[in-house]
């Protein structure tokens, strides 16, 4: 054996007689010390594998005390002792030496006891890594497990913890410098492998400490990297730190051995373990925990890189969840009231080209139901269980229609801080209802027109083109053949989309609807607001009869609604303004209509007159509210800078609604 060992005696004699033992039997003794410090010196200079050690020394501290710098450096040391005393010998145990050697001594016994110290120790080396693996293996296991919440995955993660640094309470947790988020929790133990769980907000409550003075201990955690606080040390701390001191008095503490990992992303994980033993923690502990710095970062960041993917595919989940409410109906005619036969004959269409994946172009006026048949179209469609995903073309600037379609890459333009997915991208497996197709810019014309023809799509600043499978159903109350001989549509475009064109009839011509639509949305709010529905007055449903519907389905909505807000409950509805169709400059009742514009210009001038009549009359409806919930844009189905633009044109002044709201009142 040739080992190198260090004799640490206070007797010359007893140590001479040990170091010619010693080389006789092949040893190599590096030195021979007679004090605590200068054993220290010798520890640091020539590193011994193996320390004779006598209990008594030299000046003021002891083998004993010798024996804990040993443990720290992992070096094997046997006492030598001819002291009988039992305290003493009960504090020289507690430092678990790897031999006891009682003078006097033989050469058989050191040699003995050497050869055991030996062995002992490097089995302990041994065991000790794999005891480590193991708690490694473990705790990675712990913070990888699915359908495990954050402070569930730290209980677990308290308990194996337990095995390797004892503890009575533990904190646990992970800071991130840049933004100063901590995620946190504390464990009280109350049993074998019990725990309570503390949350730190109910902690600053108990304690009635400020949320800042838990942050500042991380602060500090984090400055310092480790902190080992021992009696009387951990006293002091105490005095310094209010929430340490907070907990040394509830639990009875008395020893406290912080920790700080740096992560990955500019975090930390931090471990602040609480021992009620006054002599619990030792350096070792720290290094048990550097040592395991590797596989804890891995290991948390793997679990941070988990937790961001599981909260994007829940905030995916909810924009889906979201977008399947708004576009959510049934799968059949229900919502689409009408037994004429025009509207038999659009269920009819729509009934037909459901089933295959053609393009179907909506045409009608403003109001006339048309994302309602698109809705139709889609939930009879295989696609069903699949997005309906709607775009409103006119609704969007023309600078960001191509983003909200196809979408960018990080960095593709300025403001672009992320990847974003397109509409098409979104609908993917299901269908895309591009309302008021018509108002789409002619340069973004020839990409759709790619996507129709190519099935593909590029996103802004992307270099690869990505296949998508989506069907078109477009909508616009525009006459395209007109957008096409101005050249503000593609003719290949419209050829495109108008392989199978639906047209729905305006209001005023299928009158038979009437009386079903009025009853339906009567019956809609009556479920909507509790109030009884007693059927409508006879006069009431003569005049809606006799009126044009300028606005079709979505102004009779309207109208139901405010008659049933100022309906009582008992009576029979009745409307809160006549309706009497517009003629050039005088509202005039309908029957009466006889005047007929001669000339285009009277027809614009006619046309320009009843939308001005029309908006005034829901201004004052709602008392020159524009904005917010009831406003007059809600019920127009407009934004309000689109309605407040078209007043502007119009020449309606908020005091023609101020005059207007004087008269009725």
């Amino acid at each position: 054996m040739n080992s190198k060992l260090l004799i640490v005696e206070d007797e010359f004699i007893v140590a001479n007689d040990l170091r010619i033992i010693l080389k006789k039997a092949g040893f190599q003794v590096c030195a021979i010390a007679d004090s605590y410090n200068s054993a220290v010196e010798a520890i640091e200079q020539f590193n011994p594998e193996l320390v004779l050690l006598d209990i008594y020394l030299k000046g003021n501290k002891t083998g004993i005390d010798l024996a804990r710098v040993l443990a720290e450096k992992n070096i094997a040391f046997v006492y030598l002792s001819a002291n009988n005393n039992e305290s003493v010998l009960e504090e020289a145990k507690a430092t678990q030496p790897y031999g006891f050697l009682v003078k006097p001594f033989r050469e058989k016994d050191v040699l003995v006891a050497l050869e055991i110290a030996h062995y002992r120790h490097a089995h302990s080396i041994e065991a000790k890594m794999r005891k480590e693996q193991t708690l490694q293996v473990e705790l990675t296991n712990i913070m990888t497990t699915s359908q495990l919440s954050w402070e569930e995955r730290l209980q677990q993660m308290a308990a194996k913890l337990q095995q390797a640094i004892p503890f009575d309470y533990l904190i646990l947790g992970m800071k991130n410098v840049s933004d100063g988020k901590c995620c946190a929790c504390s464990f009280f133990r109350t049993g074998f492998n019990e725990y309570q769980r503390i949350r730190l907000t109910e902690l600053a409550n108990v304690a009635n400490i400020q949320a800042e003075q838990l942050t500042e201990v991380f602060r500090q955690m984090i400055a310092t990297s480790s902190g080992l606080y021992n009696l009387p040390e951990f006293e002091s701390v105490c005095e310094q730190a209010a929430a340490k001191r907070f907990l040394a008095q509830k639990f009875n503490l008395e020893s406290n051995l912080d920790v700080s990992l740096p992560m990955t992303a500019d975090s930390f994980f931090l471990f602040s373990f609480y021992s009620r033993r006054p002599q619990m923690y030792e350096t070792e502990h720290i290094h048990l925990l550097q040592r395991m710095q590797t596989a804890l970062q891995l290991t948390i960041d793997r679990l941070i890189a988990i937790d961001k993917i599981e909260r994007l595919t829940e905030q995916l989940e909810r924009e889906k969840n979201y977008l399947q409410e708004e576009v959510k109906t049934t799968s059949n005619f229900e919502e689409i009231i009408g037994s004429s036969y025009k509207m038999l004959h659009v269920f009819d269409l729509v009934t037909q080209v459901a089933p295959v994946d053609t393009s179907v172009l909506l045409l009608g006026e403003s109001g006339t139901g048309k994302e309602l048949v698109a809705r139709a179209i889609h939930n009879l469609s295989p696609r069903k269980d699949k997005l309906l995903v709607k775009v409103n073309c006119a609704a969007l600037p023309a600078n960001l229609i191509e983003s909200e379609l196809f979408g960018h890459e990080k960095g593709a333009f300025t403001g672009a801080l992320d990847r974003r997915i397109g509409k098409f991208e979104l609908a993917q497996g299901g269908t895309i209802f591009l309302d008021e197709i018509g108002e789409m810019p002619p340069d973004l014309q020839s990409k759709l027109l790619r996507v129709l023809q190519e099935k593909e799509i590029e996103r802004i600043g992307g270099r690869h083109t990505i296949k998508v499978d989506v069907r078109i159903i477009a909508a616009t109350n525009r006459h395209l053949e007109k957008e096409i001989a101005a050249g503000k549509f593609r003719l290949d475009l419209y050829y495109r989309l108008n392989v199978f064109p639906i047209t729905l009839p305006p209001l005023r011509e299928r009158k038979e609807d009437i009386p079903l639509l009025a009853s339906f949305f009567a019956q809609k709010f009556s479920r909507k607001t509790g109030k009884p529905f007693h059927g409508i007055k006879p006069e009431a449903l003569d005049e809606m009869m006799q009126y044009n519907w300028p606005g079709n389905i979505r102004e009779m909505e309207n109208i139901v609604e405010q008659a049933f807000v100022l309906n009582d409950g008992k009576s029979q509805l009745q409307w809160g303004r006549p309706l009497v169709n517009v003629t050039a400059n005088t509202p005039t009742p309908a029957v009466n209509n006889t005047s007929q514009p001669r000339t285009l210009h009277e027809v614009k001038e006619q046309q320009q007159a009843a939308e001005r009549e029309y908006i005034l009359s829901i201004l004052q409806q709602t008392n020159g509210r524009i904005r917010g919930i009831g406003g007059a844009a809600e019920k127009l189905n407009m934004k309000p800078t689109t309605l407040e633009s078209r007043m502007e044109k119009l020449g309606i002044k908020k005091t023609h609604i101020s005059k207007g709201s004087d008269n009725e009142s």
